[in-house]
């Protein structure tokens, strides 16, 4: 299911922007750049893979100079539905999900990055086991972000 809203979202992109976010020093809030990172391969003159860690903010300037057609976000997400869980989450949607360390909330990124011309954005979310500084990924949530690192490398 998750592949199948991936090839639908992608399916008329001409460009696109990859982001990950989250602090790998703090557990599955890693999640983001862990999945970002592993699939850096993939970036070609349609496709741009960022790892904006904690400050996704940052990164709206570079994006609207990419100006891609389509936005995919990844991040730790929690939505209580159990460790590992990924869910596909549309940009009319973000407002009711929690995000864990970010500074700036994902619908006020979504809407600061509107602020010239709207995108195609799409959020993949992971929920975390657990966040504790100095932890690794956990091996639930370390084996969804495998899967969508495979999905990725399939698809694109």
């Amino acid at each position: 299911m998750i592949k199948e809203d991936l090839v639908e979202f992608l399916k008329a992109y001409k460009k696109l922007v990859i982001m990950g976010i989250g602090n790998d020093i703090c557990g599955d809030d890693g999640i983001g750049p862990y999945i970002v990172e592993n699939i850096k391969h993939l970036e070609s003159s349609n496709v741009s893979i960022l790892n904006a860690t904690t400050v996704p903010e940052n990164f709206t300037g570079k994006i609207r100079k990419i100006d891609p057609t389509h936005i995919i976000i990844v991040d730790a997400v929690i939505m209580n539905e159990g460790p590992g869980k990924i869910k596909i989450v549309k940009k009319e949607e973000v407002a009711g999900v929690s995000i864990s360390t970010h500074s700036m909330s994902l619908s006020y990124l979504v809407n600061y990055l509107e602020l010239e011309k709207p995108y195609n954005i799409l959020f993949i979310g992971i929920e975390p086991e657990s966040m504790e500084l100095g932890q690794g990924l956990s091996p639930l949530v370390k084996s969804s972000s495998d899967e969508i690192i495979n999905i990725f490398t399939e698809i694109l």
